[in-house]
């Protein structure tokens, strides 16, 4: 029997087979929901013992504010399945999960931390909204995006990050978080590649990668 007198026979598998880019899309959103749900609690607790740390709630807000617009995102019609983009893509968005959310070394204010974050945030969102619905987890082709901050530079979403990667570390020092953002920009660097492995199949993007020429840091990459 071939595989289509097969899905014939068993519709539930046959509706599993049709219905699989939508079910796989909705476990990665629970499994994030549950995720970010676990670090809301500790970093949450945190905050109630010490309601000075207000880089532990700006980073809290920020996974939030990640969370909700790939929760939002549309199911793309091309996805990069690769065994490596999925593991550093998933890696690369949960590492907050490794972060030691403890007092640590204050190498700067805390109010100077704060506007890091603002700053790093404000050009994440900026650019979460320039995307709109084309924003997700794992590496994909959700539409070609070439306006607001997209002008400037190729992922300016990354960009952010970066920012308010900087200002949560600063007020937090300790090796390990050290440890887990030299991992974490390690692997984003490796999403941005693939990502654009898969983007520059698409003519539209090819063009727009000729006029923007950076990807993350004007002058560097």
């Amino acid at each position: 029997m071939n595989i289509d007198a097969a899905l014939r026979a068993n519709p539930v598998a046959a509706w599993l087979q049709a219905h699989a880019d939508v079910l796989v899309e909705a476990a990665i959103r629970i499994v994030t929901v549950a995720t970010l749900g676990l670090f809301l609690y500790g970093s949450l607790v945190q905050f109630w013992r010490d309601p000075s740390r207000v880089t532990v709630l700006l980073m809290v807000l920020s996974e939030v504010v990640t969370i909700v617009f790939s929760l939002l995102s549309r199911v793309p019609g091309k996805r990069d399945w690769n065994v490596l983009s999925v593991m550093v893509s998933s890696v690369a968005t949960f590492y907050f999960l490794a972060f030691d959310i403890k007092p640590g070394i204050h190498l700067i204010p805390e109010w100077v931390a704060v506007c890091l974050q603002v700053i790093g945030m404000s050009v994440q969102i900026s650019a979460k909204l320039s995307l709109r619905r084309s924003f997700g987890i794992l590496p994909a082709n959700r539409g070609v995006v070439v306006h607001g901050p997209y002008k400037l530079i190729r992922h300016p979403m990354y960009f952010g990050y970066l920012i308010k990667d900087i200002g949560f570390l600063l007020p937090n020092f300790g090796l390990q978080n050290v440890i887990v953002l030299a991992v974490h920009w390690t692997l984003q660097v490796t999403r941005i590649v693939r990502e654009e492995r898969l983007l520059s199949e698409d003519d539209t993007y090819r063009e727009y990668a000729k006029r923007v020429r950076y990807r993350l840091i004007a002058g560097i990459f």
